[in-house]
């Protein structure tokens, strides 16, 4: 089991910058990867950027060069550092994280952080 609390989301102008924080807990040393996905009103859940065990990175087109994550061991946690925000990056931001127990994946959620850009 892994439990994921989010926190960081809010409301910016344009052009502003957050930083989402995922804080991890429970069965860490199994994660492989943890990322940041979102889901703005009447769309579906999109992915918005991962990071791998071994700190590759993957980004969306639409956040490349404005998104950047990374992740501090020490304290379980992924950060999403946007800036440069748009008003379509309104969204729910969820935190997510894939468990593998030797056998096969899982896919952890969190409760899911707003972020909303004015223009």
């Amino acid at each position: 089991q892994v439990q994921l609390v989010e926190s960081g989301g809010g409301l910016v102008q344009a052009g502003g910058s957050l930083r989402l924080s995922c804080a991890a807990s429970g069965s860490i040393f199994s994660i492989n990867a943890m990322g940041w996905y979102r889901q703005a009103p009447g769309k579906q859940r999109e992915l918005v950027a991962t990071i791998t065990s071994g700190d590759r990175t993957n980004y969306a087109d639409s956040v490349k060069g404005r998104f950047t994550i990374s992740r501090e061991n020490a304290k379980n946690t992924v950060y999403l550092q946007m800036n440069s925000l748009k008003p379509e990056d309104t969204a729910v931001y969820y935190c997510n994280a894939i468990h593998n127990n030797g056998y096969y994946n899982t896919n952890y959620w969190g409760q899911g952080t707003q972020v909303t850009v004015s223009s």
